[in-house]
């Protein structure tokens, strides 16, 4: 699943081949919505928050979507035939007078009242990259349950809205806290909410997240994807599990010498 930074580069490189623009094509290929007609509605802004997409048209709805484990949009002039996958797997085609914007694989596309996203999306906390981003209200909703693991708790949108399994391994190793220590028990929450932010402000203007500092291919991360391996601080070997609620289930990594249990 995308984390917040790559969804808010998706949306910022739609918003500038869509905004402003009417549109040619609008074509939802969900049975609920296969009757709408936006041809020549004028797209306003395209947004995101969290891990969702908004875009918001003049005419006062939303198209929302949602690429969850396997969705993605991909922008095209108008007439070049490439894209992210067959043509059976697009969920949205949008087109203006000189773009496409195509998304393949949408799990979640629907139509908001603009003014009523707040009913489908008021349960998301702060967003790590949203103007509106609040640390303390952030780890006041962490805090709320002092049981939960720290691993856990981290990926609940319902907390930080934005955070995926990338930026959490990655915070949980550079604060040297396990991810099933309880919340309760994690004495620099702060420093991790502070973490999380500084990481994903740091990479929002590219799809190459770097939270080692060492853009070089394979050297990106500290113990994401990497079980089995050298911890690149210690030299233990990195671990892995997934776990987490039943049906929402994510894989994590950990060093057992620098994040003990």
């Amino acid at each position: 699943m995308p984390e917040g930074d790559t969804v808010w580069l998706t949306c910022r490189r739609l918003h500038a081949v869509l905004a402003g623009r009417a549109l040619v094509t609008a074509d939802l290929r969900v049975a609920r919505l296969a009757t709408v007609d936006l041809r020549g509605v004028v797209m306003r802004e395209v947004a995101s928050r969290g891990k969702h997409q908004l875009l918001r048209l003049e005419d006062g709805w939303t198209l929302h979507t949602h690429m969850r484990m396997d969705g993605t949009w991909w922008i095209r002039p108008v007439g070049v035939r490439r894209g992210g996958g067959p043509a059976h797997q697009i969920r949205v085609l949008l087109e203006t007078a000189d773009n496409q914007a195509i998304g393949y694989r949408l799990p979640v596309v629907e139509l908001l009242r603009t003014d009523a996203e707040s009913e489908r999306l008021g349960h998301l906390g702060p967003d790590l990259l949203g103007a509106d981003w609040n640390a303390d209200e952030a780890l006041a909703r962490l805090q709320s349950d002092p049981n939960r693991a720290i691993g856990e708790a981290l990926l609940d949108q319902r907390n930080l809205a934005g955070l995926g399994t990338l930026y959490r391994a990655e915070v949980l190793y550079l604060t040297g806290v396990h991810p099933r220590r309880p919340v309760g028990r994690v004495a620099n929450l702060a420093r991790m909410v502070e973490l999380a932010h500084d990481l994903l402000h740091a990479n929002r203007n590219t799809f190459d997240q770097v939270t080692t500092g060492n853009a070089r291919r394979g050297e990106q991360h500290w113990v994401f994807q990497r079980p089995n391996r050298p911890c690149r601080r210690c030299g233990s070997a990195i671990r892995a599990e997934t776990f987490g609620p039943a049906g929402a289930e994510r894989p994590s990594y950990w060093c057992p010498a620098c994040q003990p249990e």
